[in-house]
């Protein structure tokens, strides 16, 4: 499946502010199943990108506006294309438990495997758990145990916006039985870390047919999902906001243990002015693949309105990450 993803940040500050500096995870990744196209970034005010690679692999942006400012627009333009993972099996063996408590996985999986920030274990996720009679998921192979859980938490709660925060606590959603994506799949982590079975945050996009209505994930924002980890698998995603398995429909952009490793864009600035955040997402198929790689293209300013904005190709910065990759990989 060939998609168009467009990311809108908008930032705007009752008065200026003196300087602000930016990061950004919103880059798609590259994978078996997934393959980058183009990614450009359009800044206004225009700021020089800089990149580096995170703890967990991913493609972070960072920027400086040294000068007063009142808004701050990023503009993020991917195109990707993705392909159907190959089909899981109905159940694994048992043995699986067993194998997901060897030494090797336990260290490979480490930051996976305990709770951190927003995806850990409380009174009320413990009582959720003895409610739904979750713990009984364990009888099973690890991936049935998963799928079910997935069931659980798509059955017991409502998806609904403005209920939660970025910053809420699992206990938020737990409370009112409703919330978004980001607090099913802190849900879903934690209670799986409880039971040994390494999990991580998916922060990406999902491409939904608004004519067909089977997601229930709002099509103007970024998603996000869990991959659970098993020996005989490797990393498998679940979609527990929609109960269904990762697909060629969902734009992975970036893995953690929590939203606070992956915030789309994360910063701060100089000043005292009260500010508003605007975000826009369109998740779009395309019509056809680029005819030139956007990587090879050389930057060019555009002008609008009189003021010069800067739309930045960044196939030089990702060249220069894999070069840093595959030197960190030879040391």
């Amino acid at each position: 499946m060939l998609l168009e993803v467009r990311h809108v940040t908008q930032y705007h500050y009752a008065e200026p502010v003196r300087e602000s500096v930016m990061e950004l995870w919103m880059q798609p990744q590259k994978s078996a199943t997934q393959r980058l196209l183009s990614f450009e970034l359009e800044l206004d005010p225009p700021a020089q990108l800089f990149s580096y690679p995170d703890s967990f692999g991913n493609a972070v942006y960072h920027f400086d506006v040294p000068h007063p400012h009142d808004r701050l627009e990023i503009v993020a333009r991917s195109a990707v294309e993705t392909q159907t993972p190959q089909p899981l099996p109905e159940a694994l063996d048992r043995g699986e438990w067993d194998r997901l408590r060897s030494d090797f996985i336990q260290g490979e999986c480490f930051d996976f495997l305990r709770p951190h920030g927003y995806a850990c274990r409380t009174g009320a996720l413990d009582a959720f758990v003895r409610d739904k009679s979750i713990e009984d998921l364990r009888r099973y192979d690890p991936l049935t145990a998963a799928r079910g859980l997935s069931q659980v938490i798509y059955d017991a709660f409502d998806y609904e916006t403005g209920v939660t925060e970025a910053d809420s606590p699992i206990d938020h959603a737990l409370a009112q039985g409703r919330g978004v994506c980001q607090d099913f799949a802190h849900i879903m982590i934690a209670i799986c870390r409880g039971w040994g079975l390494p999990a991580r945050y998916v922060s990406g996009y999902l491409f939904t047919n608004r004519g067909e209505g089977h997601d229930r994930s709002d099509p103007d924002a970024s998603h996000a999902w869990v991959e659970v980890f098993l020996p005989s698998l490797r990393w498998v995603g679940l979609d527990p906001t929609n109960n269904i398995p990762a697909c060629e429909r969902h734009v992975c952009v970036a893995i953690g243990r929590d939203y606070a490793d992956v915030p789309p864009s994360r910063g701060v600035f100089k000043g005292e002015a009260e500010s508003q955040l605007a975000v826009g997402v369109s998740v779009r198929r395309a019509r056809a693949a680029p005819a030139e790689p956007e990587f090879l293209r050389m930057a060019k300013p555009a002008f609008a309105g009189g003021a010069q904005r800067r739309r930045t190709s960044l196939t030089g910065l990702v060249d220069q990450q894999r070069h840093h990759q595959q030197q960190q990989q030879q040391q």
